[in-house]
């Protein structure tokens, strides 16, 4: 049976790299392996697939129990497939905090460290094998690692990723600032996307003392063109939270240059969120939050109601 890889729903440009990168590490070394998504990619991660001929991964919206699959970049079960359980979970590479709530049939591999980024632990899993990276693969692990780094921005960001990136950028006679702009400028072109698509593109769910939330997070280099959509993506939050099951959607919009975010406050209980978990003083409806950029590391563990 073909293994089947896969990040979480929501891909971004990691979840849709990481994939790729390990289905060729696994064919490579002689196994069977293919990777698929659970979702549409971002901007960013559609324009990195372009950049390095890579064929967007086939999107799978239901799987056969007992189908052999890799889980990357992920280890909750909230953003992965409802028979999560069901599938013979053959591995985990990821780099997010333990959440719990998986079960396999017996022990697998898991890989789980504290880098920014699933691309740089799979370099260093690769062995003497990673010298024998083709460009493309070595093109989405650059991508990918600039992502999640926001280009070595975001507190999440090691030494190893640091390094890592610039070495791959070295090969590849690449200019790491001007390609790290010309990804960002992807990300931050949302123009052609509802309320609705820009609330679930990039995010995750997230429970706080049993209230649910949606935790969205938007980074771009042009914050202005998500900020003046502020009013309708406001009234968006309660129809998203509504279809999605959640009690809230939280949304972020992380300026990369400006390295802060702005989190919008439409009603009472986000105003609460924002000024239990950042000490926040909140007098309309946003706040700008200097210094946050990591979902990961500055908003998700900060998480508190009043």
């Amino acid at each position: 049976m073909t293994t089947l890889i896969f990040g979480h729903k929501s891909p971004d440009t990691d979840s849709t790299g990481a994939p790729l990168i390990w289905e060729w590490f696994i064919n490579h070394t002689g196994g069977d392996a293919r990777a698929v998504l659970l979702g549409e990619p971002n901007t960013e991660a559609a324009f990195v697939l372009t950049r390095w001929n890579a064929s967007k991964p086939h999107i799978v919206d239901a799987f056969e129990d007992g189908q052999d699959c890799i889980v990357v970049d992920t280890n909750n079960p909230a953003e992965l497939p409802a028979n999560i359980n069901a599938l013979n979970v053959t591995a985990i590479i990821d780099h997010h905090k333990l959440v719990g709530g998986l079960e396999t049939a017996g022990p697998i591999d898991i890989t789980i460290r504290p880098l920014a980024c699933t691309a740089t632990i799979m370099h260093d899993l690769m062995g003497a094998h990673a010298a024998e990276m083709p460009e493309q693969i070595k093109g989405l692990m650059l991508s990918c690692i600039l992502s999640d780094t926001l280009a070595f921005r975001s507190p999440t960001t090691t030494q190893t990723d640091t390094d890592l990136a610039r070495a791959l950028a070295a090969d590849l006679g690449l200019d790491l600032d001007a390609y790290a702009d010309e990804m960002f400028a992807a990300k931050s072109d949302v123009s052609a996307f509802s309320d609705a698509e820009l609330l679930r593109m990039d995010s995750k769910e997230y429970a706080v003392d049993g209230t649910k939330f949606r935790v969205s997070v938007l980074e771009t280099t042009k914050p202005a063109i998500v900020l003046d959509r502020a009013a309708s993506l406001m009234d968006s939050m309660t129809t998203v939270a509504s279809e999605d099951g959640v009690d809230q959607v939280l949304l972020f919009v992380v300026d990369i240059l400006n390295e802060e975010a702005t989190m919008l406050v439409p009603n009472a209980l986000t105003k609460s969120v924002a000024e239990a978990s950042f000490g926040a003083t909140v007098t309309g409806n946003s706040v700008v939050l200097p210094g946050v950029m990591s979902r990961k590391k500055q908003i998700i563990p900060n998480l508190k109601l009043a």
